[in-house]
């Protein structure tokens, strides 16, 4: 236990940079998950076939994006989207550049997560909006999203959970990241007492995350 507090204290700066570090991360891929990832999800259930806006052509596309995107190994895609990455940053490396592969990512597993908590929401509710007469913008927002919010917000949690797994790989590339930090200053300078601290603060970080998550999702949650 001192090993590991001095062990800490000597690298408190670096530590919080690339506790920053992961935090950019996380916040960039979170933040293209809602932005495109959700809309992403709500286009694949509509236009599924014989869901209430069937266009097959469209639920093929985004599905197979969805699907690739899911089932490529991250660090494999990290290095498929080099050539892309250099030329939007003109750079591989580097926190910024390292985050665009975990955008993809982060967009792909929130699209499935909400197209599955779509699913789940009873069919009575898509019946009263067409008994309302409301088009697909109005379904949308006003019954589905809030019918689903609950499941929304843990499927959002569980999705930002599994994507500060992904930024531990992308020290790789130059990405840094927490992950990063305890495999080269605790595992490769044989600094274990180091290592398993910053095992234990990811830890710590993932259960308060999964403990806001929940409790928001059950505030949302008037079933």
């Amino acid at each position: 236990m001192t090993d590991a507090l001095a062990s800490l204290a000597a690298n408190a700066d670096q530590i919080g940079i690339a506790l920053a570090e992961t935090g950019y991360m996380l916040a960039v891929s979170l933040t293209a998950a809602i932005v495109l990832g959700l809309p992403l999800g709500v286009t694949i259930f509509l236009t599924r076939p014989g869901g209430p806006r069937e266009r097959k052509p469209v639920w093929r596309v985004a599905n197979l994006y969805v699907s690739v995107i899911r089932s490529f190994p991250f660090l494999l895609l990290v290095v498929f989207l080099i050539p892309l990455t250099r030329a939007l940053y003109g750079t591989t490396f580097g926190t910024e550049a390292a985050t665009f592969p975990l955008c993809f990512v982060g967009v792909a597993i929130y699209a499935r997560l909400v197209e599955q908590i779509l699913l789940e929401i009873p069919p009575g509710v898509l019946h009263a909006a067409r008994s309302m007469g409301a088009d697909v913008r109005q379904t949308v927002v006003h019954f589905l999203l809030v019918e689903g919010r609950s499941g929304l917000v843990y499927a959002l949690t569980s999705a930002a959970i599994s994507l500060i797994s992904y930024s531990t790989v992308l020290g790789i590339v130059g990405g840094g990241g927490i992950g990063d930090f305890a495999l080269r200053f605790g595992y490769q300078e044989y600094d274990y007492p180091l290592m398993y601290s910053i095992i234990a603060i990811v830890i710590v970080g993932v259960l308060l995350l999964q403990t806001v998550g929940e409790r928001v999702s059950t505030a949302l949650d008037k079933r």
